[in-house]
């Protein structure tokens, strides 16, 4: 996840002349619609929701096989299937890189994009609520983006994150324009102390008046984390306040380490 708006089976691709189309192949013969939309349903969206309300951040257990994995994985070296690519040093965010998908995304990113999305309408709608802020989101992904490109948010956001050992992500916000929705999903793609060491998903909280608290969250192979992109309400005794989230990866000690990222909003 990163900060393009910042205020924060190895697959053989060898002689395919259309890379875009490649892409769909390598990942809709390992998991059909169906299945990403029943994985989807099957997720506890319940604890998720009372993880995301008591800390900002929900762990979801084994989201995508480790074929799948491999599979978005290997897909990093494509520059056909991506729109742009960022060296995190060269622009103070860390070290490392990532690239974001062109539209068309792959198949297996844009069900996962669809799919996720509705189970938390609700719970960001409900905080934009408690936080006194007007917008509404609406259920269906499709109208969300629609509303992104009608105030000029047209690039797609999804993208993959690739480390390597000594690099490491800053702490930031994925917030690309006027239009946010406040939640944001990654999924670990390599193996934790297999294809690298070190590299863990942190967070900070900042709430008024107090120090930040740091979080970690334990990720393995094909877990994904929901989290909030920006901030969110906290009950207090003298009411709801906001607190601010940032997100980050710690060092990469050995290894090599790949994410998906979906970030629900499009960028300017």
């Amino acid at each position: 996840m990163n900060k393009a708006a910042r205020k924060g089976p190895a697959c053989d691709l060898t002689g395919v002349a259309d890379m875009k189309a490649a892409a769909k192949k390598i990942t809709t013969p390992i998991t059909s619609p169906k299945s990403v939309a029943e994985r989807v349903r099957t997720i506890e969206w319940e604890r998720a929701w009372q993880d995301l309300d008591a800390q900002g951040s929900a762990s979801i257990e084994r989201i995508l096989s480790p074929d799948e994995c491999q599979a978005l994985a290997a897909l990093y070296p494509n520059d056909d299937l991506f729109r742009s690519q960022v060296v995190m040093a060269r622009h103070g965010f860390g070290r490392g890189e990532y690239k974001y998908f062109s539209y068309p995304l792959p198949d297996l990113v844009a069900r996962l994009r669809t799919a996720v999305y509705p189970h938390l309408v609700a719970i960001a709608n409900r905080w934009n609520i408690a936080m006194g802020i007007d917008v509404r989101y609406p259920q269906k992904h499709a109208e969300f983006i629609e509303r992104c490109h009608q105030a000029g948010q047209t690039k797609p956001t999804p993208l993959l994150l690739q480390y390597g050992a000594d690099d490491y992500n800053c702490l930031h916000q994925d917030l690309y324009g006027e239009h946010v929705f406040p939640l944001q999903f990654a999924i670990l793609l390599s193996e934790p102390n297999q294809d690298f060491t070190g590299g863990e998903f942190v967070m900070t909280e900042q709430r008024p008046r107090m120090q930040s608290r740091p979080m970690v969250v334990p990720l393995r192979q094909g877990d994904g984390v929901v989290f909030a992109v920006h901030h969110r309400p906290v009950q207090g005794t003298r009411g709801v306040y906001r607190v601010n989230l940032r997100h980050g990866v710690s060092r990469i000690r050995s290894g090599h380490r790949h994410t998906l990222g979906i970030i629900f909003h499009d960028a300017q």
